[in-house]
Formats: C-alpha cells, structure tokens, sequence
C-alpha cells in the first residue's frame, strides 16, 4: 500500500517532475534495500478471509500488534488502515491482506532479521484471536465474492475503475499477493541500466518464485496466474516499457510516460477525490476537472506515481514487482537475488549482457512463458531453467563482492540468502511445483489442506 503524501511545494515546470525522481539518486555508499511483502490472513476455524472488524479481523490484527510490540497507528476517517514505527509500515492491500514494508536497511541480513521480526509478531496476535496467515501469490479457494474490502478511499475509486478496463482488475486488487524489493541507484545513467536489468530479468524472477497455481478451489493452468492476472489488467500502467530500452530513456522520459497513465485521484485534506481517467497534463494546466482551476504539487505526482504498475518502477528508488508472495524461507531470498544482481557493478554488467540482445518481443515471450511454466518455460529459444541458473550465479558472485558480513562476522555475506533460488535451478522445481505435487497427490484434489500445511 501507498500511503498519501500532503504537503510538497507547488510544480512549477515539467524539469520539476524529472527532477523529484532525481533527487533519489545516492552515493553507492548511501544505497539501502527495503522489502515489502503481503500475505493472506484467515479464521482458523472456517477458512474464510479475516473481516476488517470484529473479534478475529484485520482492525483486531493492527490494534493488537500495534499495543504489543509499539507501533503508532495510521488513521483514516478515523479506521485504523496501518502501523508505522522505525521507519517501517504495516499496511493493507484491498482485501486485507497484511503487507509490511520495510525500512531502508543496509544489509539482507537486517532486512531478513526485521521480516523474520514482523511474521514472530503477526503469529503471536494471530494466535490470539484465532487467525493464521499463508504466503501464496493469488488466493487459492476465495471466490471474488468472499473478499472484504477495505475502509480506504482509494481503493473504493481503484475498483470502480477496474470494470472499465482490462479483465483481471480486481482479482489483482482482492486476490493477490506479492514479495518485492526497493532499491537505489547512483545517476541517471545507473538507474536505466538498473532499470532495463530489472525489466529484462524479471521473468526469471516470475518463475522462481511462481507460486499461484490456484484459483477459485482447482488448479488454473498456470504456476503464476497472478502474473498472468497482470498481463491482462490496465494496459495504460502496466508490463515491460519496451521505451526504457531505447535510446534517450533517462528520468525525463520516465516523466512523459507517467503523464499518459490516466490518474485515479487527488488526495486532499484526508480524503480522496475522484480523478478517474483524468489528466496529470491538464492537472499541471491547471484544468483537471476534478479541481478546476487548481495545480498540483510535489506530493501530487508522488501520489501519482503510486499508481503505475510496470514490473519495476520508478520512484525515488526503483521496485521489482513481478514475484508472487511465498513461504517464509523464500521472503529474504527476492532481496538477496536483487541485490546480488544490481549492487555491485561486475553482476550488473555481466546481468546485462545476458539480456541486452533480445528485443520487446522476446522479453514479453519470457514474461508469458514464466507464468505460464516457471522454470520450464522457454521464449525464442531461451530455455527460462537455463536463463535462471545462469543469473542466479551472477547474483551470487554479486553477494559474495559485496562481502557484507553478519551474525556478528561469524556469515561472511549473504550468499545463503540465496539457498531456496539454488535449490530451485538445480532441481527445475519451484513453489508452484510442489504445491500441484501435493494437490495431485496426498492431498487427494483436497486443496483446503493448503492452509495447514503452508501458513505462517
């Protein structure tokens, strides 16, 4: 979840929106990782989705762990809708499902160490009020129907507008979870070489971390469908930006891209007014018709980036987002694939190299057979197994450079981050994999049975 930004001076030219995303740019010395995960919480005892009130829900979840453990509450129109503390959110995507997003952090081991201290909180007021929480990437038996909705204006404008366009809308918004990792970069040049590394690659993520074989209580035909979901969403704010690989990309481009994403709202005064299908160019004119007459500010455009949705992004920072949620052990494993790819610049030139002679075509063939057959996939004659097995072992030579020790200097980096991802090239099989496996046999077509055997 995005949390509104108010305040912000005025905009006063179109170099003022290339340059917010510039001023992220940072010392490679000054470069941190934050993770962000969602998962899905349920009752225990029937299996359904937790509510956001009532005894065992949501609000109980956030009002408990923010009482235990010192976590100041975030208000709107006075429901409690996410916690915050050192830096760190706890927040909520439209059908409750509980996201923490990191702080900025310096190593995986910190980043790992405060997930590992999140889902330790989550099981203890979990099991107090009788709920549990799984790691999937789409909601595996939940029909549309069953999810609650969430007491937040934006959300209540993002799926009016989900029916007018594209078909998957509200099942990405409802029915889906994600693992994803906020990264830095030092210029304008390292940021579109990060930026085509991670567009170019994030099928490999995709398929490592597949982990949606289930919709609607049977399997889907796909080990991804929330991939799939999202190929088949807005195509105004989504996929793989073939611009970012051509020449002239650089922040100003970005800017001109984002212009052209219909916007969703304006936030003011602690509430959100309804821009669907609006503007940001006639908003910098000063005629959007939702405040006419009004321009926008910094925290406008902030807001607005929020609600762009490529399979990374840019911000201040850069997200990769094309992973499906998963099982604990794999959580600080997307952070550790990221880093080793991107931080040290022998992995990000030899990344590069892997993927700088396909053309558009080929990158969204990848992307489509990752969700389709993960690590058995294969686009224009690249085997996805072999494309995986080759840019998990730059990652680890990139981990290994970095030389970033812990558990007090006794692990000497953070190359065993990147064990489950190992384990996966080396046998083919990733989540997705083994969950049909159990599906298709001792769990005898009984997919209820997921919950016990996969929650947190």
């Amino acid at each position: 979840m995005s949390i509104p930004q108010e305040g912000g001076g005025p905009i006063e030219r179109f170099e003022d929106l290339a340059a917010y995303l510039e001023s992220g740019c940072k010392p490679k010395a000054d470069w941190r990782i934050g993770t962000e995960h969602e998962k899905f919480g349920y009752c225990t005892d029937t299996l359904n989705p937790l509510p956001y009130d009532g005894p065992r829900s949501i609000r109980a979840m956030l009002e408990g762990i923010g009482s235990r453990y010192g976590w100041q509450p975030v208000l709107e129109q006075g429901n409690i809708i996410g916690l915050s503390r050192n830096g760190a959110n706890v927040s909520l995507e439209p059908g409750g499902q509980l996201e923490l997003s990191g702080a900025p952090l310096e190593t995986i081991h910190q980043t790992c160490d405060e997930v590992n201290e999140h889902l330790r909180e989550v099981q203890a007021v979990a099991d107090d009020i009788g709920a549990r929480f799984i790691g999937l990437g789409a909601a595996p038996i939940w029909r549309q129907e069953d999810m609650p909705m969430m007491p937040k204006g934006r959300y209540r404008l993002m799926t009016d507008y989900m029916d007018r366009v594209g078909t998957m809308g509200k099942t990405m918004m409802y029915r889906t979870c994600t693992v994803q990792v906020n990264l830095d970069f030092a210029s304008e040049a390292d940021m579109v070489k990060k930026f085509r590394v991670a567009l170019a690659l994030q099928p490999v993520a995709t398929a490592l971390f597949a982990n949606s074989p289930f919709l609607d209580g049977r399997p889907n035909g796909r080990k991804s469908w929330r991939s799939h979901i999202w190929q088949n969403l807005d195509p105004a704010r989504t996929g793989m930006l073939p611009f970012v690989f051509e020449d002239g990309m650089g922040f100003e481009r970005y800017v001109d891209y984002v212009l052209d994403v219909p916007m969703y709202f304006v936030y003011r005064d602690g509430r959100y007014i309804d821009a669907l299908g609006q503007s940001f160019r006639d908003f910098l004119k000063g005629e959007l018709p939702a405040l006419p007459g009004e321009k926008p500010t910094l925290s406008d455009w902030a807001d607005h980036l929020t609600t762009v949705f490529p399979e990374a992004r840019i911000k201040k920072y850069m997200e990769t987002r094309g992973a499906d949620g998963g099982p604990w052990r794999r959580l600080c494993a997307l952070p550790a694939f990221w880093v080793g790819l991107l931080y040290d610049q022998a992995a990000l030139d030899a990344a590069w190299d892997l993927a700088r002679g396909w053309d558009a075509e080929t990158r969204e063939a990848l992307r489509r057979a990752a969700s389709i057959d993960a690590l058995q996939g294969e686009a224009n004659g690249i085997r996805m197994l072999d494309l995986a097995r080759e840019t998990v072992k730059i990652a680890e030579a990139g981990l290994r450079a970095r030389a970033r020790p812990g558990a007090g200097g006794m692990v000497p980096d953070e190359t065993h981050f990147l064990n489950a991802l190992q384990e996966s090239v080396e046998t083919g099989k990733v989540p997705a994999d083994e969950l049909l496996e159990r599906y298709h046999g001792d769990w005898g077509g009984d997919l209820s049975r997921i919950y016990a055997d996969y929650s947190y």
